[in-house]
């Protein structure tokens, strides 16, 4: 059968439906890059903004304006939403975040195809067709979350914090480089909490994917501040740990933070990224922050863009508050208007900007390696390539034959509006 994969959101959801891809094929199905011919197709849905969801209504009605005669959607606004998704055209079923894991196994059962033993798998690891190819592979380690922020939806959606166990996730890792990736990326939901319901910690997960796998290259995804502490960054001695932290704050105001009930304070988190920045002094810091939080006064809009001007951040992303049905900040009183939120959003977005510039200019003149990601073809004057440095930094360079997959050594010659412009080291 030839089945088309697509998701709405965040990387665990790009690993989860790259899982589900390599599950399709060892039960002898084709993963087709476009719609049109598809028999089927998975959507792996989103909730987090009222955009994402609306995003994942429409990608839906597009499979089924395209042709795809069987849809499966699944993750979190179907979680969330279960009768209306069930609606929409051409939907086959509907499977749960919980229900999830099984979605193929299942998929193979009711339509009597035999269910191979996935870990029978071939060990070339095929890229998603189409623009999903990617040169690192996301590691689901994580799922679920224990967290009360009042505006966070996922955790309605994804349910109670659970880990994988470490050897599934060293098994994936071992698969993913056997075809050919150069960087790991681990993901969850709250990956900080990795291995707490048996007493370990994420550090016991880094240490055993650096001392167990050959992985080049490997890369945290977001990580919730009040999981770490000032030991966990003596990991980064390991020049194999990508030196790049996504540490979210949401708000630099303490009141605002009590309402998210985020587990910091602007004290705790300042005194996290000087310890952080102890260890590892180039380290790429970025976050996220909420813009027009309930009842969010000038004031406390004033603290947090003070706030995030002081932590230098390397960037980050500047979410607009969206009331999300059935969480407590949707309830709160003091809704801002969603032009007040826009400003303050633009506003903080170029705060964040300026910080990001800051800390590119810092790195001019300087050589570091960096991982191909995609490459152009520029006619006679060769291939123009771009990637990511080890901190995190996009860099362009020309080169006279395609790199893609490749890791070199550039010299950062200069600092863009997006990223770097490099040459290569030879």
């Amino acid at each position: 059968m030839k089945i088309h994969l697509d998701s709405i959101g965040c990387r665990l959801n790009q690993s989860e439906i790259e899982t589900m891809a390599r599950q399709f094929r060892a039960a002898g199905h084709e993963i087709v890059a476009q719609a049109a011919g598809a028999e089927l197709a998975v959507v792996n849905t989103c909730a987090v903004t009222a955009d994402a969801a609306a995003d994942s209504r429409q990608l839906i009605r597009h499979l089924a304006r395209a042709g795809v005669g069987q849809i499966i959607p699944t993750g979190c606004w179907t979680t969330l939403q279960m009768k209306e998704a069930a609606s929409l055209p051409n939907v086959l079923k509907v499977v749960s975040n919980l229900q999830k894991d099984d979605l193929v196994s299942e998929f193979n059962s009711e339509s009597k195809i035999p269910n191979l033993e996935f870990e029978t798998e071939p060990l070339a690891r095929q890229p998603l067709p189409g623009l999903q190819r990617r040169t690192r592979a996301f590691i689901k380690a994580q799922d679920g979350c224990d967290n009360a922020c009042t505006f966070c939806v996922t955790t309605v959606a994804r349910g109670a914090a659970r880990s994988r166990p470490l050897a599934e996730v060293i098994e994936d890792v071992n698969f993913a480089l056997a075809g050919g990736v150069k960087e790991i990326a681990l993901t969850g939901v709250h990956l900080g909490a990795w291995g707490q319901e048996r007493g370990i910690h994420l550090r016991d997960l880094v240490k055993a994917i650096l001392d167990q796998t050959d992985a080049p290259r490997l890369r945290l995804s977001s990580l919730e501040p009040w999981d770490l502490d000032a030991d966990f960054f003596r990991l980064w001695e390991n020049p194999r740990l990508m030196p790049h932290l996504h540490l979210p704050l949401q708000a630099g105001s303490e009141s605002t933070l009590k309402r998210m009930a985020r587990k910091t304070t602007p004290a705790s988190f300042r005194a996290l990224l000087a310890a952080a920045r102890t260890v590892i002094p180039e380290a790429a810091i970025t976050t996220d922050i909420i813009a027009g939080f309930p009842a969010e006064t000038e004031e406390e809009f004033a603290e947090t863009l003070e706030f995030v001007r002081e932590m230098g951040f390397a960037g980050g992303h500047v979410f607009t508050y969206s009331p999300r049905p059935g969480t407590a900040a949707s309830r709160m009183r003091g809704q801002i208007r969603l032009e007040v939120r826009k400003r303050r959003n633009r506003i903080l977005r170029e705060a964040l900007a300026e910080s990001a510039k800051v800390y590119r200019r810092k790195f001019v003149g300087r050589k570091m390696s960096a991982l191909w990601e995609s490459v152009t073809e520029l006619n006679d004057r060769g291939w123009q390539m771009e990637g990511w440095t080890e901190n995190y930094l996009r860099v362009r360079a020309a080169a006279f034959s395609p790199r893609w997959n490749e890791v070199d050594e550039v010299e950062l010659v200069e600092a863009g509006e997006e990223g770097m412009k490099g040459r290569l080291v030879t």
